[in-house]
């Protein structure tokens, strides 16, 4: 997390549901102040009451946005001058756009273009272009599941033998990204420190992140394929440890 980034969260009320917007948040404080929240959609329509308390809780502007002509969709164009604005203003050095629609996987690439860090969120229905504007996306499926696990946790002890529902599953095409990133980073030993590979993951592929794999960390996830080595080492300063990791050798 880059406590100075400051981030404008802009969310697409028509696309986005509304029962983990208190995850949402949290998961987007993570990564920065968010000092600018404005939710977008035509708040005369009965399908946005929902959204009406977590407002509130959450302290989200409500922007109106009447749709002018069927067919049209009057609040992307409202998220997008409203973005813009934003970005000239000068008041934050990146935007959380919440949504998984594909109209605005311009507006995402236009933002990094001018400098802006770039956090997409939208659910796993969202299309890749959108995903691959931003530098980092995330999908509301995996805040739904967290949020699953914290209530079975405040209520009963959860089984652990029970599959978490939505978790995608680890295929040669990801073990290979993988492994081609390690290589990338590996020094002539062939050992990359995790960190670094995260990074790069990142980069490669926005969407990347562990929780869509059913694990909290990279670590774990990397662990289970067993396919590579891990080595734990003392950092300079003694108080943690680095984690480097390597492709086994065949």
């Amino acid at each position: 997390m880059d406590k100075d980034l400051k981030l404008a969260v802009l969310i697409d009320g028509d696309n986005i549901p509304s029962a983990y917007v208190k995850e949402m948040m949290e998961e987007i404080a993570k990564y920065g102040n968010p000092t600018i929240k404005r939710i977008y959609g035509d708040w005369t329509k009965p399908t946005l009451s929902k959204w009406k308390n977590l407002l509130l809780e959450n302290a989200i502007t409500p922007i109106q946005q009447y749709g002018y002509t069927t067919g049209k969709n009057a609040t992307d164009s409202a998220m997008i001058i409203d973005a813009m604005d934003i970005l000239y203003s000068e008041k934050v050095n990146g935007f959380c756009l919440v949504s998984s629609d594909s109209d605005f996987t311009r507006l995402a690439t236009r933002l990094r273009e001018a400098g802006m860090h770039v956090i997409g969120i939208g659910e796993k229905k969202t299309p890749e272009p959108f995903i691959v504007a931003c530098d980092r996306f995330i999908y509301i499926e995996i805040l739904r599941n967290r949020s699953k696990e914290s209530e079975s946790e405040s209520n009963t002890a959860p089984d652990k033998t029970e599959k978490k529902s939505g978790v995608d599953k680890i295929t040669p095409k990801v073990i290979r990204l993988i492994s081609k990133t390690i290589s990338d980073l590996a020094d002539d030993d062939g050992w990359a420190f995790l960190g670094d590979v995260g990074s790069l993951l990142q980069k490669k592929q926005p969407n990347f992140d562990s929780r869509n794999y059913g694990f909290e960390k990279l670590t774990p996830l990397i662990d289970s394929i067993g396919k590579y080595e891990i080595d734990l080492r003392e950092s300079h300063r003694g108080k943690f440890k680095l984690i480097y990791v390597r492709n086994k050798k065949k």
